[in-house]
């Protein structure tokens, strides 16, 4: 829990500098927005209640904020995305983790010709809190693992709402506490290592379509090919995030999630979470 305080007050120095660059810059080379929500889930059940059931109190924190800046034929796209929630049952002493992502998207292009740019992406994923299996043993933490991705290559961009990035030339690294491969692999990573290293290539997409007034889905996509092993098995991982205003101050959000990486487990992972409550944008 310390981590996740310390990061929250990180980020709240960031988001505080920004906004006071916002205030005086004049060159209009940045634009910046961002999305703020606050979602709480409930379900209560009396003594009385005759179909069965379980009271629960449930929460969620996100941050969405793109930073981008655009300079004549020269673009940089920045997206920063935090998420945490947490659970609690009824007669349960402890609470469970039902989210937990940091990410930081960044892609830089010089115009090539017409929607087409010369790019260069860097991508960085990993978690504030500790993790635990259903035994309640504890199997990542904040930096185990963290993701790493980086490399040139070309990037078409038809708008803000809608691009794809191609790279041959990914650098991927995986890296977690050389004590979650003590007895065995661990998120790809060998036994007794703490980093695995991979080269190959990647392809991100993203598209964000406002389907109705006040509702709109936030797509992204990015498929990896590891030349140095296997490269016929490609990771993926999706993202959707669809946002549903009631008001100024109130939405609905779904986040959905769906993971395949047949270096940390052969299955498909899928995350989802639902929720009301305060939506502030800034």
């Amino acid at each position: 829990m310390k981590n996740i305080a310390i990061t929250l007050v990180f980020l709240m120095s960031i988001f505080a500098a920004n906004a006071q660059e916002t205030a005086i810059d004049t060159t209009k080379l940045w634009t910046k927005k961002g999305n703020f929500s606050l979602l709480f889930n409930q379900s209560s059940y009396n003594k009385q209640w005759l179909g069965g059931g379980t009271s629960n109190i449930a929460g969620n924190l996100g941050i969405n904020y793109d930073f981008n800046y655009k300079n004549g034929d020269v673009v940089w796209d920045n997206k920063f995305i935090l998420a945490y929630g947490l659970s609690k049952i009824k007669g349960d002493a402890k609470t469970a983790k039902t989210d937990d992502r940091l990410e930081l998207n960044s892609l830089w292009g010089k115009k090539a010709t017409g929607e087409w740019y010369y790019s260069m992406f860097f991508n960085f994923k990993t978690q504030m809190d500790s993790g635990l299996d259903k035994n309640m043993i504890k199997i990542s933490h904040f930096f185990s693992p963290a993701y790493f991705q980086f490399g040139p290559g070309i990037w078409w961009k038809k708008s803000d709402n809608l691009s794809v990035n191609f790279s041959p030339a990914t650098a991927k690294l995986i890296v977690v506490h050389p004590h979650f491969t003590e007895f065995g692999p661990s998120f790809g990573v060998l036994q007794g290592d703490s980093s695995r290293f991979e080269f190959g290539a990647s392809i991100s997409g993203y598209y964000k379509i406002n389907l109705m007034t006040n509702v709109s889905i936030e797509n992204r996509l990015n498929l990896y090919s590891n030349y140095l092993d296997q490269p016929q098995n490609v990771d993926v991982d999706y993202q959707m995030n669809v946002i549903m205003k009631i008001n100024k101050y109130l939405s609905a959000n779904v986040a959905f999630q769906a993971i395949y990486d047949d270096n940390s487990i052969k299955a498909v992972q899928t995350r989802e979470v639902f929720g009301l409550g305060v939506n502030y944008g800034f």
